[in-house]
């Protein structure tokens, strides 16, 4: 097969646009031949549940998935009932960008609180977190915190600890949508767990394509207690691989030798390169200092039009000229110098 695209072509919409690690197909390659039981049961799948066991504690039950959505709307609809609610920051993906699975496919009603910095807190949770026993009130039941947010910022492990206490004092379970978990675990220097299992989260998403996967998610239930009907809910989602072992593989790959914190380490540090290379042009306001992979700026629309002939990127907000740029396992710095360049030429023109 010829290729269809320009392989040159780089931008900094979004790190699912970057291929896949090397390291990860190469996994692939090594999972592929012969025959392997279906559903879970070869040996690949045997290995990634010992290796999540070995990174989140021996209570933890990794269920690969085929996408996010589907990790979320399972998670979440494990930990709830029928009619539960699910707290999260106003911004959060599984209110705005997951077309309402959460309420379509899992029946759950969300309760979004705003939150400037895309990070719930103790004081915002209140908000929301009220009406137990009211019948004419869906029951508030988890707290879904992203890891890192929706608009870039990470939480510290003694914020999520300190979510997590006050949640479990009012009778609620904490999920974490991890999509970009390895990102954030980077950035603070800290291994999975300290933000996850020891700060007493219930239920995690656990994200591989955002960091150089094929495809491919893992749901983490860290309160297995809490989650009795997970194999039934995977199955019943549609997120239930036949071939389920090269989901597997790659999260291998992706956990051994710590490729995980090389790919998302390497990625925060260009976006770190890239703020520093923006954040004094004339023209240009970077409302907070990138704490993972992605930059937010302000422009002006025509020269955010402009740019955007050259290089794809998102248009966050388009009342207020905000745009988001996000980097990837891939990102050069070569990328990073030649996209501020052409930027600063825009705004000089």
């Amino acid at each position: 097969m010829i290729s269809l695209h320009d392989s040159s072509a780089r931008g900094f919409n979004s790190d699912n646009c970057a291929g896949v690690h090397p390291e990860v197909l190469a996994a692939i390659g090594v999972a592929n031949g012969g025959h392997q039981p279906s559903y879970g049961g070869d040996v690949y799948t045997a290995r990634l549940r010992e290796m999540f066991k070995e990174r989140f504690g021996e209570r933890a039950e990794a269920y690969p998935v085929f996408n996010g959505t589907g990790a979320n709307v399972i998670g979440l609809r494990a930990l709830t009932d029928p009619w539960s609610a699910v707290i999260c920051a106003e911004t959060a993906h599984i209110h705005l960008d997951e077309g309402g699975a959460p309420e379509k496919v899992a029946g759950l009603k969300l309760l979004p609180v705003p939150a400037p910095d895309g990070k719930l807190t103790p004081e915002l949770i209140d908000r929301q977190a009220h009406g137990q026993g009211d019948e004419h009130r869906a029951q508030p039941r988890v707290v879904s915190l992203t890891q890192s947010t929706e608009l870039g910022t990470v939480y510290t492990a003694e914020e999520i600890t300190e979510i997590c206490a006050h949640a479990h004092g009012l009778g609620m379970l904490v999920h974490v949508d991890g999509t970009r978990l390895a990102n954030a675990a980077a950035a603070l220097d800290l291994p999975f767990r300290a933000l996850t299992t020891d700060a007493g989260v219930d239920m995690l998403s656990f994200g591989g394509t955002k960091n150089g996967l094929l495809y491919g998610e893992v749901v983490v239930a860290l309160s297995p207690e809490a989650a009795p009907g997970m194999p039934y809910l995977r199955k019943a989602a549609m997120q239930l691989s036949s071939k389920m072992r090269f989901v597997s593989a790659q999260f291998i790959a992706l956990l051994e030798d710590d490729l995980w914190l090389r790919s998302a380490g390497h990625a925060n540090a260009m976006a770190a390169r890239l703020y520093a290379a923006v954040r004094d042009l004339p023209g240009v306001v970077v409302p907070r200092v990138p704490q993972a992979n992605a930059v937010f700026a302000r422009l002006d629309p025509r020269v955010a039009e402009r740019l955007g002939e050259r290089y794809r990127f998102e248009m966050w907000d388009p009342a207020t000229g905000e745009v988001r740029w996000v980097c990837s396992f891939d990102t050069t710095e070569d990328d990073v110098d030649a996209f501020a360049a052409t930027l600063a030429a825009e705004l000089r023109d």
